[in-house]
Order: structure tokens, then C-alpha cells, then sequence
């Protein structure tokens, strides 16, 4: 189901509804300052296995937490003041930061690696759902590889054992919020009725000594 939504102004009935399917355990379709991205409550552990299922990745990588505020980073994540203020001058915007996880991180995501990508997107509708939720998201990049198959299953992309994310095909990603109907389990599509850029974020790994590129996307790096 699509709703249409003006981002200055989300009509709050659209917006409860939202919650309450993430709060089911729901997936919904957002668009962000890049492309579409399909999210669950970080609060579901349903969700969170939903959200696997569907994307057909197993590189942990390809996930992303969507945070509202850096103050939420430091509940999930190890940053020191090197890292925090190089967050904080980069976002919102076009870039997740990879950084070692807590604990309690690791337990909710059932974690393989001890680190996860964080960032601030720049668009007011995944923003004002993770106010309302009160929990960052849980989210990938919408791709028509989550279109079932004719056998019915997800194609799986992607290969855990690279150093680097290679780019996502321009080609596999999604223009309109109306394409994201052909992916089978989202509950609901909060639609702006503009199509989004087909461009993907920028990832930086923050785990060693040094910040290291490890997608080029829409973000600039070196800035």
C-alpha cells in the first residue's frame, strides 16, 4: 500500500500507521537523500529477520542503521572524539559511517561482525519516522534484486569476503516509490510522488587508526 506524503509537513495519521507496521514487526518503503531504502524498527526482532530474508545479503554491510541524531550513535556504537566530530561535519547527509558496535548492538542484530554502518540521512521522511519510533531503523538499499524470482526465491548479491562494496548497479535500483510495489512483503510505501536519484551512499570505515573508503558513492571523499 502507498501513501503519499508531503516531507515539510507528514500528515500524522500517515505517520501513526507507519509506526504501528514497524512496531508489527513491518517493512516499509522510504525514500532518503539518495535512493529508496526499505526499513524496520531496530526495537523488532521480527523485522530485523524480515528485512534479512528479503534483501538476500548476508555481507552485514549492506545494512545500514538510520539514526535521527548523533546522540543515538553513541547508544549503538564505539566513536571517540576524532570520529564524532568528522560524523558530525559529514552529516546529514550521503554517508554511512562503519564503526565498532557495543555490546548490546551486537546481541539485538545478532551480529557476525563486531561493527555496523550508521548515518543521518538528509530527507525529513525517515528522519521524522525515527522521532516518532523513538528507535533508529534498520534498513538496505531497495533493490529490484528483492523482486522474487520465478521460483519464488530472492536473488542473493554481493560477496561477504570482499575488502571493498563494489557499487550497486544504477540499473538495480529504483526511480519511483510506485516501483517499490513489486517487492513482495513491505507493509507500507511512504511515497513524496518525486522520483529519487538513482545514487547510493558513501561508506567509511571508521574500525581502525584510519578512515578508509570503502564505497565511493554520493558523498565526496577525501573532503
Amino acid at each position: 500500500m502507498i501513501e503519499y506524503v508531503v516531507p515539510g509537513n507528514i500528515d500524522d495519521r500517515i505517520l501513526s500507521r507507519g509506526v504501528a507496521a514497524l512496531q508489527r514487526g513491518g517493512l516499509l518503503g522510504v525514500p532518503s537523500d539518495t535512493s529508496w531504502s526499505v526499513v524496520c524498527s531496530l526495537a523488532s526482532k521480527e523485522g530485523i529477520k524480515k528485512l534479512r530474508r528479503l534483501s538476500g545479503e548476508r555481507d552485514e554491510r549492506h545494512f545500514t542503521l538510520l539514526c535521527s541524531d548523533i546522540s543515538q550513535f553513541g547508544e549503538l556504537c564505539g566513536m571517540d572524539n576524532t570520529r564524532f566530530r568528522l560524523i558530525k561535519r559529514l552529516s546529514p547527509g550521503p554517508y554511512v559511517f562503519i564503526l565498532n558496535t557495543l555490546l548490546g548492538t551486537e546481541k539485538t542484530l545478532g551480529l557476525r561482525r563486531k561493527e555496523v554502518g550508521v548515518r543521518i540521512p538528509d530527507h525529513n521522511v525517515p528522519l521524522a519516522l525515527i522521532r516518532a519510533l523513538t528507535v533508529p531503523l534498520y534498513s538496505i538499499t531497495a533493490k529490484r534484486t528483492m523482486v522474487a524470482a520465478p521460483d519464488g526465491e530472492i536473488r542473493p548479491s554481493g560477496n561477504e569476503e570482499e575488502t571493498e562494496l563494489p557499487p550497486i548497479p544504477e540499473e538495480e535500483l529504483f526511480d519511483g516509490g510506485w516501483e517499490l510495489e513489486d517487492i513482495e512483503g513491505l507493509d507500507l510505501i511512504l511515497d513524496t510522488g518525486d522520483e529519487r536519484p538513482r545514487i547510493y551512499s558513501t561508506i567509511l570505515d571508521m574500525t581502525g587508526d584510519e578512515v578508509r573508503l570503502l564505497r565511493r558513492g554520493a558523498g565526496l571523499w577525501p573532503v
